[in-house]
């Protein structure tokens, strides 16, 4: 435990006007009060003077000496987070406590807007490489510590709410911010979606925990973490940024065995590059073990394999000779070619030690070396791939032509349709109308505020693409390069193949993969960049399933959509 005072905000001395020494002097007792009262408690191991402070060095420093006169058995902070973007260490600092050791040396994955730059989490092709050792390390011409570091609030990944809950509030509290919630998405005729978003975003979250607590179990030089929450945040305009709910039960998001597989004090890890590979590629990974129980290790036994869920291409064991007492453990290299496969396949590397209850899985995409995709050759080859609602576009349609169109995103960014949001892959960050309010108080880019796909993965679309119905990584590289479009004026019923799903403030009815009939044609759209994606073998693959089908007599939207409701949300 890590007690603090009751106190966020700036600590004075007498040089300043807005000084309050009755405010101070009770703060202090409260100090004294809590180390006297709970001094003794076996987990009472550290104390901060309360939550991300500004104000006067001198005067920390001096209460901090105070406290670890009247009680020298416990570890002493100036506070959690204190002076954002340029820390310092006081004298009496045991241990550093923050979020960064200056703007861009970063000890967390993931942050607010109106705090950039972002978390790797938020930017990064996704991979398990990342970890903050050089961050902490910095060079000789910036801010260092001896002194033991923990990371403050990382995580805060939102999920969308769980309108199952508010029948949970039966006494006198109730869930008046669910309840509107819950209108906000009946208005916009989408509460059929409620539990699918809720569920898809969640799946989601958890991903993105998965990353952000590993990089800080990766992290050699890091002493510990802080998470921004175990469960759900009533406050602040509603965080449900937990795996547990604000009555501390489970989701049902995420299973407390596979949660322990990566935050526990036993943790063991792959070290490799990327999620996405083409058929006999190179995979090269490194295994480690991060463990903190006092139990002496003996006769490690590493199993692994690499598999689907019918056939294992790879295993092997490997008996773990050197085992010192340091905290992180080497086990081995491993390196192999992904299968020769002739479709897509998703397999699982799966790592195991009996001796100590440690594993992990990590998911793989694998694709097929001799799929072949040219946009301009289907073009000449008659396929109707165009940019934008022009005149041609429309004259297709009216001929009865099917049309694939992918937007040019420039124009859908443009301020004279103001209809798309940026692709982002991960979720939102804590609470998008608190954060939306800071940074338009600020000045300050607002964030995109969007909660990941819901993908209607049953869709024959996905014959060569097969997927999950929520985010997985083989959509990063194409979210990234896409844009989200606001579909409200479209019909009800009106549902997209791939959805975007938005926050509980907008709830825009969103989607970047979608199709209709038009005139008296077909219409697919997919506001993504082909020739962005395409550089990579998940995007690569995902346009030869979109060209199969465009092309295929499966090709057969249900819903009408009129000319001029196209060219309002997409231009002309």
């Amino acid at each position: 435990m890590e007690p603090e005072l009751p106190f966020w905000g700036t600590i004075t001395d007498e040089n300043d006007e807005k000084h309050n020494q009755a405010e101070q002097d009770y703060l202090i007792s409260e100090g004294f009060s809590i180390l006297k009262n709970f001094g003794n408690h076996v987990s009472f191991v550290m104390m901060s003077l309360g939550n991300e402070l500004w104000g006067s060095q001198y005067r920390m420093n001096k209460i901090l000496s105070a406290y670890k006169e009247f009680d020298n058995r416990h570890l002493y902070t100036q506070g959690s987070n204190n002076f954002q973007f340029t820390p310092v260490i006081l004298e009496n600092d045991d241990f550093f406590c923050g979020v960064r050791l200056s703007k861009e040396r970063l000890l967390r994955g993931s942050y607010a807007m109106c705090d950039v730059p972002l978390g790797h989490v938020q930017t990064d092709m996704p991979s398990t490489m990342k970890d903050y050792d050089e961050n902490i390390s910095g060079n000789s011409n910036e801010f260092t510590t001896n002194i033991p570091i923990i990371s403050h609030e990382i995580g805060q990944y939102e999920t969308y709410p769980s309108f199952n809950e508010i029948t949970k509030y039966t006494g006198p509290l109730k869930a008046r911010n669910f309840e509107v919630f819950k209108k906000r998405l009946e208005e916009k005729g989408l509460s059929d979606l409620a539990e699918k978003y809720f569920k898809c975003s969640g799946r989601l979250a958890v991903a993105c925990y998965k990353e952000e607590l590993e990089a800080t179990f990766r992290t050699r030089k890091l002493a510990g973490f802080q998470l921004l929450d175990l469960q759900d945040f009533s406050g602040q305009g509603t965080a449900l940024v937990g795996v547990l709910d604000a009555f501390m039960d489970s989701k049902e998001l995420v299973s407390k065995e596979e949660w322990s597989n990566f935050c526990s004090d036993v943790v063991l890890m792959a070290r490799f590059d990327k999620y996405n590979y083409n058929a006999e590629e190179c995979f090269n990974t490194h295994v480690e073990l991060c463990y903190y129980k006092n139990t002496p290790l003996t006769n490690l036994m590493l199993l692994w394999e690499l598999k689907d869920n019918d056939t294992i291409y790879e295993k092997g064991t490997v008996q773990v000779s050197k085992v010192n007492k340091e905290n992180y453990i080497e086990i081995c290299d491993i390196s192999l070619k992904m299968p020769a496969v002739t479709s897509m396949k998703k397999l699982t590397l799966s790592l195991e030690i009996k001796e100590i209850n440690a594993e992990k899985n990590y998911d793989l995409w694998v694709y097929p070396k001799e799929i072949a995709v040219d946009i301009e050759r289907s073009k000449m080859e008659g396929i109707n791939i165009v940019d934008s609602l022009s005149q041609g576009t429309i004259e297709l349609l009216e001929k009865g032509q099917n049309v694939l169109l992918c937007p040019n995103l420039s124009v859908l960014e443009s301020s004279e349709i103001e209809n798309s949001i940026k692709g982002v892959y991960c979720v939102d960050f804590w609470c998008y109308p608190m954060f939306r309010f800071i940074s338009q108080s600020a000045n300050k880019e607002i964030p995109v505020g969007t909660m990941g796909l819901l993908i209607d993965n049953l869709h024959p679309i996905f014959k060569c693409f097969p997927c999950a119905e929520y985010s997985t990584y083989q959509w990063w590289s194409i979210i990234t390069n896409s844009r989200s479009i606001i579909l409200d004026d479209l019909p009800s019923n009106f549902r997209p193949i791939v959805s975007t799903i938005d926050n509980f403030e907008r709830n825009h009815k969103m989607g970047f993969l979608f199709e209709c009939n038009v005139l008296n044609g077909k219409l697919l759209v997919c506001a993504c960049d082909f020739e962005k994606t395409i550089e990579y073998a998940e995007g690569k693959q995902f346009i030869y399933s979109i060209l199969n089908y465009f092309s295929s007599k499966e090709f057969s939207p249900n819903i009408d959509i009129s000319i001029s409701k196209l060219q309002k949300i997409l231009g002309s």
